[in-house]
């Protein structure tokens, strides 16, 4: 830096505070037009683009974001649904999501639909205000409200809810073969009689995880399924009918679910997996973390929120989005399944 240099300048280059478009085009010798032309990257002639990079250079010049984005018709932002931000596994998928958007310049802002399939079409739509694309994670709406959402914003990706007939791109696990698995593990261990902890009836996941229960008549399962939820109050409060059934082992819905049972079983003195076996679903953190741990199925949740924003960035770039296969699941066995009792729990 000369030792004549303005002051002004000198400050200006050191923060970019108070430099303005005019003064750019000022300093480069050419129109604020052309100034803008280079910054939002269309073509100029070279020497010109020269000039101006070299005045934004000199003079430390920050071009202002929403000015920008308010001119181009876009915000940078992109929005995420997700049916209830207190489960750590939509927290894994958005920060997926939101660290690849952020790496691309993007910002991304976030709704929780807590937990009301009725809410989440205008959750939805208030967010297309703001946003130039759309990721709704587990998406419990009916068919007739995505079909909505589908006309009304094209840029949206489908996280775990495959809808056919919808024209909306889908990221989601192997929910099926997951579940086809864990009863394979089970059954594995000498268990014939099941007690399923069901999730919301809108959820795609629960209904994939029930496909798969239909079909375990040929490992020799019978499987009694018991109406939960996907928290771990709803794991707690069914346990007591699902003992009435007298299953070796208990499948729920999710890791939630299965903390709340391993609660109820333990205050009802049951020994888990000597007297009952039980599982989860997502591995979540917490999932490793109970005594005993709990055995599940899991994805990496981070990677399923990268694939989302693959597919949302080719929207956003005018380009269709690439389909996805389905992200395989990994049986993971922990502590909490054992070889199956003679006889079914009973309270002590």
């Amino acid at each position: 830096m000369s030792g004549d240099e303005p002051v002004r300048r000198r400050r200006n280059r050191a923060s970019g505070d108070g430099v303005t478009i005019a003064a750019v085009a000022q300093a480069a010798g050419v129109s604020t037009a052309t100034v803008s032309r280079v910054l939002s990257g269309q073509q100029v002639r070279p020497g010109m683009a020269e000039k101006v990079r070299a005045a934004v250079d000199e003079l430390g010049y920050r071009p202002n974001r929403a000015a920008q984005d308010l001119a181009s018709g876009t915000y940078r932002t992109v929005g995420v649904v997700v049916p209830d931000l207190s489960n750590p596994y939509f927290a894994s998928v958005l920060k997926g999501i939101t660290t690849r958007a952020a790496e691309s310049g993007y910002r991304t802002f976030v709704a929780d639909a807590e937990g009301d399939p009725a809410q989440e079409l205008e959750v939805c739509r208030n967010l297309l205000r703001q946003a130039d694309s759309l990721a709704v994670v587990s998406p419990r709406m009916p068919a007739a409200r995505l079909r909505d959402l589908a006309r009304d914003a094209s840029k949206t990706v489908l996280v775990n809810r495959v809808a056919i007939g919808l024209g909306l791109p889908t990221v989601a696990v192997d929910t099926f073969g997951a579940m086809l698995e864990l009863c394979g593990h089970l059954t594995g261990l000498g268990h014939r009689r099941l007690v399923y902890l069901a999730g919301p009836e809108a959820a795609w996941q629960d209904a994939e995880r029930r496909r798969a229960l239909g079909h375990a008549g040929a490992f020799g399962v019978e499987v009694s399924i018991v109406p939960a939820g996907s928290t771990i109050d709803d794991g707690h409060a069914a346990v007591g009918e699902a003992l009435a059934h007298e299953p070796t082992a208990i499948v729920a819905f999710n890791d939630l679910v299965a903390i709340g049972a391993l609660k109820g079983l333990r205050e009802r003195g049951l020994r888990v997996p000597e007297d009952v076996s039980l599982t989860g679903a997502d591995d979540i953190p917490f999932a490793s973390c109970t005594e005993p741990a709990l055995t599940t199925t899991g994805a990496a949740q981070q990677e399923l929120g990268a694939l989302a924003w693959e597919q949302m960035q080719a929207m956003l770039r005018g380009q269709e989005a690439p389909e996805a296969p389905l992200v395989k699941v990994a049986l993971i066995v922990r502590g909490s399944t054992g070889p199956a009792p003679a006889r079914g729990p009973r309270e002590a």
